[in-house]
């Protein structure tokens, strides 16, 4: 959630802010905002409520966009509501420092409060402006430089940030930091750029610094990159990282929405997955990771699972995998209960943390915490670099490539590869999977992303179902076994872009409540594969039936029984119980895009919703 962007260089800095600040959209804002500096001019502002294209019809507005500096924010409300005056950036009391800030300050009152005792005013209802401030007023009791104030000020504050600042005074540098909020500066040949993530700077360098949290750096014209620790002042040495992202990555690619393209990005990102890492002829899993801490994961008597949203639905996904490959017991924990509820964590624990971003500010508190009791923490996540990454003592990537839309769809069904092939390894090393289940698993696995090509076919079928349904107020979503997650995640799938209320239950349990909303009015969407407990959920589907609910059923091709009783049918291609929620996820990802499509939605950037939950 928001979205930061800084440029300094050679280049006219508007147009590349601006680009940066639409390639963040994905993070989830309701404001944004710009300021740039010339030499005639100064210190420019421009900020708005809305859109990016709102700030750009504002700055048309006799905005002079002259400037090689500038620094770009698009803001998701924290304190403050949604409004010009509480967008940023935010300009200190002298209007020498301009700030931008992604993030939370904690204790901002108090030190607001003895602002005010100084004599400083304010203008917003922000922790930034409070911020910003404090860094003045550091600068300005010890007569020091910005970077120096910077960094005393952020050890007074307590929090999450990552920022960037600029003094007018020294318009040759801007300063970043991070503690909890990812920031990436990009090096490029007489030019740095600063932001959330490299996706505004793909097309100008290749090269990017990522900080660590707890580092702040001084980006300064024709000079090296100079990164500190805040805490104690000690020099780190930058590390340059080659970028794998490609501009292609981040575009659309003819699709009219990028969710729409990472749903049919499906077969060939779960081959990416699997690929150098699954071989099914040979019966290998080659999974670093996991080899090089085998023992700790054969040794463990728990596995705890720690995840938010789409990934906890994975993570309840491998619930099922991992017990039943390697009869090891597992908990999935939402990381955000999990970190204040005092758990029980033992030291032959196995902790996964999952996380699309590799930011989600609850799943690194959890891994923290898991850490402090003894027990060993993998990651899994899509960002390479990210902070889990660094932060896990093993993991394993997802190779989703760049996920634009903020309803996750490809890093679901790339976190359930990794996990499979996780406990096929483990269970193999166990001897609690048989040989030959091994190999037809592996075998099977190989050929998912065909089968996941052939569920996509089911499109224009989930459209004709959206057209009878998008003006539905409620949605049950049933399942069991294996498919009771993928039940749970389309219909968040459904909330989250279309925002009709949908509730995910083990099918088995509606008769213990939600049947007492059914009606002719609610379509009950059923995931009802041959594969798993095919005989009970007819009966639950007969039970819908027999209440005048309208039923929509995900079936196994040439299914006749269900067919019988449902008003659609969807048909996706037969595979094991244990794998099928890579296929019958497709559908429910494709109804809800054509629903939220329908009802005018703005699909990518559903409201009230980011990317990356980087505060709590």
């Amino acid at each position: 959630m928001c979205g930061i962007v800084g440029y300094i260089g050679h280049r006219e800095a508007y147009p590349i802010v601006i680009k940066g600040l639409k390639r963040l959209e994905y993070r989830g804002y309701d404001s944004a905002g710009v300021m740039l500096y010339d030499e005639e001019s100064g210190v420019k502002v421009c900020k708005t409520k809305g859109k990016v294209s709102d700030l750009e019809a504002k700055a048309n507005e006799g905005f002079t966009v002259n400037g090689k500096i500038g620094i770009g924010h698009t803001r998701w409300a924290t304190h403050g509501v949604p409004n010009d005056v509480n967008s940023h950036p935010h300009v200190s009391n002298s209007g020498d420092l301009v700030i931008i800030h992604n993030g939370i300050i904690e204790n901002y009152a108090p030190l607001k409060e003895e602002l005010i005792k100084r004599g400083y005013t304010f203008k917003s209802d922000t922790d930034t402006e409070v911020l910003v401030n404090l860094i003045e007023e550091v600068q300005k009791k010890e007569n020091i430089k910005l970077g120096k104030a910077v960094q005393i000020a952020l050890n007074q504050v307590v929090g999450a940030y990552a920022i960037a600042v600029f003094d007018k005074k020294n318009p040759n540098e801007l300063v970043a930091a991070r503690l909890g909020s990812p920031l990436a500066i990009g090096v490029g040949e007489g030019e740095y750029f600063v932001a959330s993530d490299a996706s505004p700077f793909i097309e100008y360098t290749s090269n990017a610094v990522y900080l660590e949290d707890g580092e702040m750096a001084n980006i300064r014209l024709h000079k090296a990159i100079k990164i500190r620790k805040i805490k104690d002042d000690s020099l780190v040495d930058p590390y340059i990282q080659e970028l794998q992202m490609n501009l292609e990555q981040i575009e659309k690619g003819g699709y009219d929405h990028f969710m729409l393209k990472e749903i049919y990005e499906q077969p060939s990102v779960i081959k990416d997955t699997y690929r150098g890492r699954l071989h099914a002829n040979e019966g290998i899993v080659q999974m670093a990771g996991v080899e090089d801490n085998l023992e700790k994961f054969l040794n463990a008597k728990r596995i705890l699972i720690v995840a938010c949203g789409t990934s906890w639905h994975a993570g309840l996904v491998a619930e099922y995998i991992f017990e039943e490959f390697t009869r090891i017991p597992v908990e999935v924990e939402y990381a955000s209960e999990f970190r204040y509820r005092n758990p029980i964590i033992n030291k032959d624990d196995v902790v996964i943390a999952i996380s699309q971003s590799g930011e989600t500010a609850d799943t690194m508190a959890a891994i923290k915490l898991a850490k402090e009791n003894g027990a060993f923490v993998f990651g899994v996540c899509n960002v390479v670099g990210s902070s889990i990454s660094r932060e896990s003592h093993a993991g394993a990537y997802t190779h989703a490539g760049p996920e634009i839309g903020v309803a996750s769809t490809k890093a679901f069904t790339t976190q359930i590869t990794v996990l499979t092939m996780i406990a096929l390894k483990l269970g193999k090393a166990k001897g609690t999977l048989s040989n030959t289940d091994f190999h037809t698993y592996l075998q099977e696995l190989e050929i998912i992303p065909e089968k996941v090509a052939e569920a996509l076919e089911t499109n224009d079928k989930a459209k004709e179902i959206a057209a009878a349904f998008k003006d539905s107020a409620n949605c049950l979503y049933l399942g069991r076994g294996y498919n009771f997650p993928v039940a749970l995640e389309g219909a968040l799938k459904l909330k989250e872009i279309s925002y009709i209320h949908a509730e995910g239950y083990p099918a088995a349990e509606m008769k213990h409540g939600p049947i007492a909303l059914i009606d002719e009015q609610m379509p009950v969407i059923v995931i009802a594969p041959k594969q798993g407990h095919y005989d009970k959920i007819v009966s639950n589907i007969q039970e819908i039936k027999s209440r005048s609910g309208k039923i929509i059923a995900v079936v196994t091709k040439g299914d006749i029984q269900v067919r019988e009783l449902a008003d659609y049918v969807i048909e996706i291609p037969e595979t094991s119980d244990a794998l099928s929620p890579l296929v019958t996820t497709i559908p429910l990802q494709l109804l809800s895009y054509y629903i939220a499509v329908m009802r005018g939605c703005n699909v990518d950037q559903p409201r009230n919703l980011a990317k990356s939950v980087t505060v709590e």
